[in-house]
């Protein structure tokens, strides 16, 4: 398995399947772990570093967390390699940009990776299409048993698991949603969706989390308390409690849209439709204001022409560092608006 083999598709987490998928695009789990008897790694020189990231390298591979994985050395990969791992959320924009010694596990189907030497020594994550937070927990702690019989964890009897950050101390969990909201956008309603979030206290981020807008209306909602709760509740709260109620709201509002603004929804998606098969240049926030208009009609029953799974992954490979990489070289603003119009009317059949 290459890098460049990521190119070929989207990831079994875009397919356009599971629970609740015509609102809730994944679902990902995140467990920070650090090493017990090292300082975090702001605290470690950089000899130190690279000890670290050589011995978790080896446990890693050694551990059979996948058929077929890839270790990606993040220090030594060049600036569109690691655009690339950001843009299929398999590591974090402050691992693309760091300098110290770091490194990514990817499994073959990109449903699971491993940040090394992120802001904790280890950051597993695991991703899955739709609302399928229980699958993702059984596989995540299978992913954490397998590599804690190998490794021992800083750990602490009151607080849990130990990590760099004190608000991810307890559990070290994470467990976060992509959800595709342009209804409530719409509407209107999107505060009122905002505003239940902080009652329950979650975060809300864009596309490619902390510091990032809601492109093409997507927004990744995630928990803010890990201490005091176990793996289980945190997964529970959310699946049963939490994300039912913006899929909820998200519904309701393409319902009321479609009862009383159907030719706007109509005009809105069929209008979006052409000109991403007719555009001969296109920019990315361009491309993904439409395409989340397109995927509004396919969900509301207005649109047939083009399936969800084309959708979702024209979203992630029309991203300036896929397009670059499917082409092998480097290409200036115009160039990529240029193809990235033509992969669009390639995949949509216009060409």
């Amino acid at each position: 398995m290459k890098l460049a083999d990521l190119t070929k598709g989207a990831g079994e987490w875009l397919r356009g399947a599971g629970p609740m998928h015509d609102v809730v695009i994944s679902s990902r789990i995140r467990l920070a772990r650090n090493l017990a008897g090292v300082p975090f790694l702001a605290q470690c020189g950089a000899e130190q570093q690279n000890e670290i990231e050589q011995r978790l390298r080896r446990e890693i591979l050694d551990a059979g967390i996948a058929n077929e994985v890839l270790y990606v050395d993040i220090a030594a990969a060049g600036e569109l390699d690691r655009q690339l791992l950001v843009a299929r959320h398999l590591i974090s924009r402050q691992h693309a940009t760091a300098s110290h010694p770091r490194g990514v596990t990817v499994s073959s189907d990109e449903t699971c990776a491993i940040m090394v030497n992120e802001e904790d020594h280890l950051r597993i994550q695991v991703l899955r299409s739709g609302l399928d937070l229980a699958d993702a927990i059984s596989d995540i702690m299978r992913v954490d048993d397998l590599l804690e019989t190998r490794l021992d964890y800083a750990f602490h009897a009151k607080y849990g698991y130990l990590t760099a950050c004190p608000t991810n101390v307890g559990t070290g969990l994470r467990v976060s949603v992509m959800l595709h909201l342009p209804a409530l956008k719409m509407t209107g309603e999107i505060e009122k969706a905002f505003r239940a979030a902080h009652d329950m206290r979650l975060a809300i981020r864009g596309l490619f989390g902390e510091g990032t807008e809601a492109t093409g209306d997507f927004f990744q909602v995630s928990n803010q308390t890990t201490l005091g709760k176990s793996e289980e509740q945190i997964v529970r709260e959310f699946l049963t409690e939490m994300v039912p109620q913006f899929v909820a709201y998200e519904r309701r509002a393409r319902e009321a849209l479609v009862e009383r603004r159907v030719v706007a929804v109509d005009d809105k998606a069929r209008r979006s439709l052409a000109l991403l098969r007719t555009a001969r240049l296109i920019s990315t926030d361009e491309t993904m204001y439409l395409l989340s208009l397109v995927r509004l009609g396919v969900n509301t029953g207005r649109l047939d022409e083009v399936d969800l799974k084309t959708i979702n992954e024209l979203f992630l490979l029309t991203q300036p560092a896929h397009l670059q990489k499917m082409l092998n070289k480097k290409l200036e603003s115009e160039d990529r608006a240029e193809a990235r119009a033509s992969y669009i009317r390639r995949r949509l059949g216009a060409d």
